[in-house]
């Protein structure tokens, strides 16, 4: 089954290659969607895959690239999968 999550991970995630690292980890397990910073510090990205991938990514997102500190990652499920991404998009 298809799921489609947004997350916010919170944290020292900006300049330690946590946007490259979403895409790389992404790209391993077939996740589809979008990565970027936003102007609070936080990283923010749609995941769209198989629901057990998307758990292993949304888990992934948890402890990050080596450099990174997470502190928080929030999970909101979203509308059905749109199928509309194709790979995962490091967005500025």
């Amino acid at each position: 089954m298809k799921s489609n999550v947004h997350v916010v991970i919170s944290g020292r995630v900006q300049g330690v290659w946590f946007r490259a690292s979403v895409q790389q980890k992404a790209e391993q397990l077939g996740i589809t969607g979008w990565v970027r910073n936003t102007s609070e510090g936080c990283v923010e990205a749609i995941f769209e895959g198989e629901e057990e991938l998307v758990k292993e990514m949304v888990e992934w997102c948890h402890r990050g690239p080596p450099l990174a500190k997470v502190e928080n990652v929030e999970v909101k499920n979203i509308q059905e999968p749109t199928n509309g991404f194709d790979g995962l998009s490091i967005r500025y």
